[in-house]
């Protein structure tokens, strides 16, 4: 699969994190997110979206743990090598 967002990922798939543009968010948000366990050659699969359509927020999990991250964060995101959730 061609490199794409997070926010664009399918449900119940995984992919690696390649990049994440950190100057698109504030230090603090940043920091929460690296907190959270979200970096660069991570992998993450996304479980769950907004209600109604919103796509807002995104439930990953990550690990073995489950976060939200909002769409502008995902938007920031850059994935690859999309694998089908074990």
């Amino acid at each position: 699969m061609t490199a794409t967002t997070l926010d664009q990922l399918k449900l119940r798939q995984s992919a690696e994190i390649v990049t994440i543009d950190w100057s698109s968010m504030s230090d603090a948000e940043g920091a929460r997110l690296r907190a959270l366990g979200l970096d660069e050659g991570i992998f993450v699969e996304k479980l769950h979206k907004g209600m109604f359509g919103s796509n807002d927020p995104i439930a990953l999990k990550v690990g073995r743990m489950m976060i939200a991250v909002r769409k502008s964060h995902a938007m920031a995101i850059t994935i690859d090598s999309v694998q089908a959730a074990v």
